[in-house]
């Protein structure tokens, strides 16, 4: 008789550490984003205003967001790296390739969330036709986006670059015809742009849509020229690559790839900037 007391009571014990293990697992799962907070480096346009607007729907979820806005392209991605930031909403991907390969740092990023369409402007220059011979192509500084802005030329027949080269990778020395002697000044810092815009007003000037977009100009009315909807350059967030499977940013790009948000910036930047929706990486 106690020998089997001893195995009920045994038994029942088992049992009691199952149930609470299994209660232990399902609530950690269940409670994975509760009460998560995370801070995202964002661009001011159009990053933050559309993490702004997806803050009240990851409040549902119980996930706080901090928003760090920023006016450079180098230090969001350098406080992502050094643990200031947890993730970062403001670059495509060619941009955050050629950082990872400049700085060794290990950095990943999830789907697509939109596209920022490259436009071309100048302030006496209204059209492709009007375009003199010898004119100025003033443009960012930054590696990755040379390649963008020289195939954007290209597509305008405006200059044709080495078949041989890939067209994202592509610089002023792969240009092997130019037949109205644009002479290319990649010496701008991307932030700076708008103001060439308005000094150098003979030049083209090619310019980040959020950059454009803050200093007043519509992309589609204003732009000589711009980026169609095929455009590769995808906005994406990026995170260090030990956080990619974490809950409360996973969420986020749920969030920003929701209808609701994709919907926000159709209706936003009427065409500036296009939601590309969820793309596998």
């Amino acid at each position: 008789m106690k020998k089997l007391l001893g195995t009920l009571l045994v038994l029942l014990f088992t049992i009691v550490l199952t149930a609470c293990g299994g209660s232990s697992d399902e609530n950690s799962a269940n409670e994975s984003t509760e009460d998560a907070e995370i801070t995202i480096g964002a661009s001011s346009t159009p990053h933050a205003e559309i993490l702004e607007e997806a803050k009240p729907l990851l409040e549902k979820e119980g996930i706080t967001l901090n928003i760090e806005e920023y006016q450079d392209y180098v230090f969001p991605n350098d406080d992502l790296a050094n643990g200031k930031l947890d993730a970062n909403f403001f670059q495509h991907i060619p941009y955050l390739e050629q950082t990872i390969a400049d700085t060794g740092n290990d950095l990943d990023y999830f789907d697509g969330i939109h596209v920022e369409p490259m436009g071309v402007y100048s302030k006496n220059i209204k059209s492709i036709e009007d375009i003199p011979d010898g004119a100025e192509v003033i443009m960012s500084r930054s590696v990755a986006d040379h390649g963008r802005v020289l195939a954007l030329f290209e597509a305008q027949g405006l200059i044709t670059l080495d078949k041989n080269v890939k067209k994202a990778e592509a610089t002023v020395d792969d240009i092997v015809d130019n037949p109205h002697h644009l002479t290319f000044s990649p010496d701008v810092d991307a932030a700076f742009l708008p103001e060439m815009y308005e000094s150098e007003a003979d030049a083209l000037v090619a310019i980040n849509t959020n950059y454009a977009i803050e200093a007043g100009l519509n992309p589609l009315e204003d732009a000589i020229f711009i980026e169609d909807e095929n455009s590769p350059y995808l906005n994406v967030v990026a995170v260090r690559a030990e956080d990619k499977d974490n809950e409360a940013i996973k969420k986020l790009v749920e969030v920003l790839h929701s209808e609701e948000i994709q919907n926000f910036i159709l209706e936003k930047y009427d065409g500036a900037v296009v939601p590309v929706g969820q793309n596998d990486k």
